[in-house]
């Protein structure tokens, strides 16, 4: 529909339609909304914008003498053009913004915190990922030796990241030639690429360039896992709200959705993308005729982290009504958050110019 099909007053009692039954989970009825709002007209002027409104697909009427309740076309026009976001206050933010300090040092612990934080201020279920690097980058290698000629290879990556593999060398090394070695390669190495890596092989000896291959392969591995554990909160509260409990919500299908790590990504995938849009909103209202697991469900979802370099995803699900304006700005909030880590991380030094 065109935004010209409604009138102000139209327009108006489809938000107030949307924020009454977010509120109540009950059809909203003409005399409801000009006793609720004192509405400068009467309930049969307003029926008949409710009739107009049913006309063009925005509300449906579950039966004939029951009120109307938003359609999915509804939801999507209140979204877009009608809902205003609910700045969380001061002293929430001051809050929040103080757990996630507390845990700056641990990557492990962001995740579960932010669905933590997330389920608990939206009241939905709430899911995160950890942020990946687009392309690994070298920071820091170290050689151990354990006995004879066995050795271990500990791999870190730019932004925490450990991969440790055990060699064979072609004969015994001692600690202090090992160290040696590993610190060549640092000095050389340290914030490339694979790909920039692979132009210094030819300028190593034997064994620093047989080493190099071994880090070259870590590093192609990293980049071609699929994305780390999805970390989700409040999925138990989520089934407890009214669509769930009465079974027209399809809570095995949404289960299943949140729970298989591949539907997942892949729901993430095809509505955030690969790496873009960091601090964009997608907000997915009923499946929008693609997941059926969906249909009684909306995601708002966002990437953060750094676009083009290392980003994750972290959004909350909730039942179709939920209060859109308050888990924006709730999503919108944590995700600046865990930017904010994910920049303090990998260091101004190792990302890009522009980013500096």
């Amino acid at each position: 529909m065109e935004p010209s099909d409604l009138s102000p007053r139209q327009a108006l009692l489809l938000k107030l339609i949307v924020q009454e039954h977010i509120r109540t989970a009950a059809p909203v009825a003409s005399r409801t909304l000009v006793e609720q709002y004192q509405l400068e007209a009467s309930p049969a002027t307003v029926r008949n914008d409710m009739a107009r409104l049913e006309e063009l697909g925005y509300l449906w009427q579950p039966h004939t003498s029951a009120g109307r309740l938003p359609t999915v076309a509804g939801y999507r026009y209140f979204v877009e053009r009608l809902m205003q976001e609910q700045e969380l206050p001061v002293t929430e933010q001051r809050m929040i913004a103080h757990q996630f300090y507390q845990a700056q040092h641990d990557m492990d612990q962001w995740m579960p915190l932010a669905a933590s934080v997330l389920a608990r201020r939206t009241g939905g279920a709430a899911l995160v990922t950890a942020p990946r690097a687009v392309q690994a980058s070298y920071k820091h290698l170290e050689l151990i030796a354990t006995h004879g000629r066995a050795v271990l290879l500990v791999l870190v990556l730019q932004g925490g990241t450990v991969n440790q593999q055990m060699l064979a060398l072609p004969e015994p090394m001692t600690q202090t030639a090992l160290s040696e070695a590993a610190d060549r390669l640092n000095q050389l190495f340290t914030g490339l690429n694979a790909e920039q890596i692979k132009t210094h092989l030819h300028e190593l000896p034997a064994l620093e360039a047989d080493l190099a291959e071994l880090v070259l392969g870590l590093m192609q591995q990293v980049e071609a896992s699929p994305t780390a554990e999805i970390y989700h909160h409040g999925v138990s509260e989520l089934l407890q709200e009214p669509e769930f409990i009465e079974g027209e919500g399809r809570p095995v299908g949404l289960l299943r959705i949140l729970e298989e790590r591949s539907l997942l990504q892949g729901v993430l995938s095809d509505v955030l993308g690969p790496v873009a849009n960091v601090g964009g909103m997608r907000i997915l209202i009923g499946g929008e005729g693609r997941w059926d697991e969906l249909r009684a469900c909306s995601m708002i979802l966002t990437r953060y982290g750094v676009a083009n370099y290392a980003t994750g995803a972290l959004g909350v699900v909730g039942p179709i009504r939920m209060a859109y304006g308050h888990a924006v700005s709730t999503v919108r909030f944590v995700a600046s958050l865990l930017s904010e880590l994910v920049y303090d991380m990998y260091g101004p030094e190792a990302l890009p110019a522009s980013k500096k």
